[in-house]
């Protein structure tokens, strides 16, 4: 079965890359699959197109001329109107240190070259659907955060062994606060707010800070 997504979870994706083969394939992948596609041949002009026109996704090449794909996607994470889109990268470079780098520079997820337009989709379907739930959360009334009663707090720490500091950096993580954010809320560097991160997203068994927000909110709802 296709990993198309339906009609009504179709959103608009991103691709950047400098190779116009690559591009067509994945235009051509993404359009049958319901999607708007845009495309950019380097990381200035998708930083130029996302001003104009806000991708749900972004599919980025990590190796390009002039601005690569690291420094494309830490310039996006700089912005906040676009901060919270998620990226995934596209590369050849499996090498552990590209893949840390990656992530480093606030990407999602990565699919390696040649490109597999069945798990490019299957992979843009699901963070576009966790996105799209942490886009929910952050909507609803600020009066009311997320993560919200004494139950809710105490069956989550009680069932992923999280210790009390954990469960409000999870909560501010959930509310779509950065590590700036939350360490200013909570007295904290935000090293320690990442340190914190670490250890939750070892104890629910994730490896992302959208992943760990997206359990939390189905757990509490």
């Amino acid at each position: 079965m296709n990993a198309a997504v339906q009609p009504d979870q179709a959103g608009i994706v991103l691709i950047v890359d400098d190779t116009p083969d690559n591009l067509a394939l994945l235009s051509d992948a993404l359009d049958a699959a319901g999607y708007m596609v845009l495309v950019a041949m380097d990381g200035a002009s998708a930083l130029e197109r996302m001003q104009r026109r806000r991708p749900d996704v972004v599919l980025l090449d990590a190796v390009m001329p002039g601005l690569d794909g690291f420094e494309t996607c830490r310039r996006i994470k700089a912005q906040a109107e676009i901060a919270d889109i998620p990226v995934l990268f596209m590369t050849a470079l499996t090498d552990s240190e590209h893949v840390v780098e990656a992530f480093a520079a606030g990407g999602i997820d990565y699919v390696t070259k040649p490109l597999k337009t069945d798990e490019v989709l299957a992979r843009v379907a699901a963070h576009l659907r966790t996105a799209r739930l942490l886009q929910a959360a952050r909507r609803a009334p600020a009066s009311r955060p997320t993560l919200t009663g004494e139950e809710n707090l105490e069956a989550l720490s009680s069932r992923y062994q999280l210790t009390g500091r954990e469960v409000e950096v999870l909560h501010w993580v959930a509310c779509g606060k950065t590590n700036r954010d939350i360490g200013d809320i909570l007295g904290l560097s935000p090293r320690t707010v990442n340190k914190h991160l670490e250890h939750v997203y070892v104890k629910l068994g994730v490896e992302t800070r959208t992943a760990a927000a997206a359990l939390a909110i189905s757990l509490c709802r």
